[in-house]
């Protein structure tokens, strides 16, 4: 097998505890996100072609320690992108999996959810940790077979595209606390004050580059653009037809382009039905299925009970700008000449990075929008459990006032004790304090906090 692309994913550190505990374990995320390298390059070095994958040198920055023990790194991997493959493991499925080695990478797993209850009864013979890695490019969790036969079996790791931490930083592994630094000083520390460069054109080109390795490889924003354009067609053509029997496949890509000018705003069904000759139900699959595909993503609403007049409506998000900006043809030049669509981009790209922070921090982090019927509004909301809340407002200028903040004043207000702090990110300089526990903090501080 030839050597992929290798980004050093902070999630590693999650996936060599969750092989230590359970015998089944799940690496899902979008196809491309990288499950395959991860789950290779940690499990099964002699598939790779780079010798010394399981301590990787850097230069410049010294030898990576990877968290599985060498006693993990004898997985045989199985593809059931394979159609042999796949159509044997359908047709004798507890065959199948009893003929398997001792540990075993099945990729793209969502094809075979026959497979399922024969995994069950493998691990149930024989309760090994790490027995079993399975990687999905589908919510499998919305698979029946999967939910009734290994609950209590599985655990999952969640894989996002690439986040700017981890294109930044190649110490990935080598650091414990590495890329938890924003969500610790927003949840727990606070901000220092300091200055940094403001990112200027470069954040229009950060949005556009999304966080796909394959598209990240191409040297040019056209080219990266193609990229999207050619995933969103081989996921229709192939993943969305094997999946299940869709009258209008043609309307996908469509329907995924109009949810592309939506993101970042409140979910709209109507909106988005409109263009089609198909009705609201017919779309809402779609976008279900769209949702499983981990293409779009539903944000949704902060309650509150000391406060009564709050929208209940979820907001939409695409799960990744580059396919975003692809879909609706836009590269960095005209994106930083549109400001109203640089906002919606970026408040996408800020949402997501946190979202890849907060699938590998020590601590669980739930994610939000608030908004109330007079239109004070919250960009995002971080609540971990019963203790803490904060709140996320995003803006594309290079200066913040005071009224930036009255959503998060408001947010503060309804969250009493638990609210820690409150920040607007800006393409600014400084990191700056505008009051109790409210920040005005530069983008690019986002990765950079240590």
């Amino acid at each position: 097998m030839s050597e992929p692309t290798f980004y050093p994913r902070y999630v590693e550190r999650r996936l060599a505890e969750a092989l230590e505990d359970s015998p089944v374990v799940l690496i899902h995320g979008p196809r491309q996100c990288g499950k395959t390298t991860l789950a290779l390059y940690t499990c099964a070095p002699r598939y790779i072609e780079w010798p010394g994958v399981g301590d990787l040198n850097w230069p410049g920055i010294g030898r990576i320690s990877w968290g599985v023990s060498r006693e993990y790194r004898d997985y045989t991997y199985i593809s059931f992108d394979d159609t042999a493959v796949r159509d044997g493991a359908r047709a004798d499925p507890v065959g199948f999996v009893a003929d398997l080695p001792e540990r075993v990478i099945l990729d793209e797993v969502q094809f075979v959810p026959e497979l399922f209850p024969a995994i069950k009864i493998e691990v149930d013979r024989r309760r090994a940790p790490g027995r079993f890695i399975l990687t999905g490019s589908t919510n499998v969790l919305l698979l029946p077979a999967l939910s009734e036969s290994l609950a209590g079996r599985l655990q999952i790791v969640r894989l996002h595209p690439l986040s700017q931490s981890e294109l930044v930083s190649r110490s990935a592994l080598s650091d414990p606390g590495a890329g938890e630094g924003f969500l610790t000083a927003l949840l727990r520390d606070g901000f220092k004050v300091g200055n940094t460069e403001r990112l200027g054109t470069r954040l229009a080109e950060l949005v556009v580059a999304g966080g796909f390795p394959p598209a990240l490889a191409r040297p040019t924003p056209r080219r990266q653009g193609n990229w999207y354009r050619d995933y969103i067609e081989t996921l229709v053509q192939r993943d969305v037809r094997d999946m299940t029997r869709i009258r209008s496949l043609d309307a996908l890509p469509q329907l995924l382009r109009a949810a592309a000018s939506q993101t970042a705003r409140l979910y709209n069904l109507a909106d988005l039905a409109a263009p089609f000759q198909l009705s609201r139900p017919t779309i809402g699959e779609y976008i279900a299925l769209l949702e499983r595909l981990f293409l779009l993503e539903k944000l949704p609403p902060w309650h509150s009970n000391r406060l009564s007049r709050l929208v209940k409506t979820p907001k939409l998000h695409l799960a990744d700008t580059g396919v975003a900006a692809a879909l609706l043809g836009v590269g960095p030049e005209h994106l930083a000449a549109d400001r109203p669509l640089l906002g919606q981009l970026l408040e996408t790209f800020v949402f997501q990075e946190l979202r890849r922070q907060g699938s590998w921090h020590e601590a669980a982090t739930e994610f939000f929008h608030f908004r109330d019927r007079d239109g004070v509004e919250v960009d995002i909301v971080l609540e971990r459990g019963t203790r803490a809340v904060a709140g996320v407002e995003i803006k594309a200028a290079a200066t913040v006032r005071q009224h930036d903040f009255r959503g998060l004043r408001k947010l503060a207000l309804a969250a009493g004790d638990r609210f820690r702090h409150g920040v607007v990110l800006y393409d600014g300089e400084t990191t700056v304090s505008f009051g109790d526990r409210l920040y005005a903090v530069p983008i690019r501080r986002l990765w950079e906090i240590r």
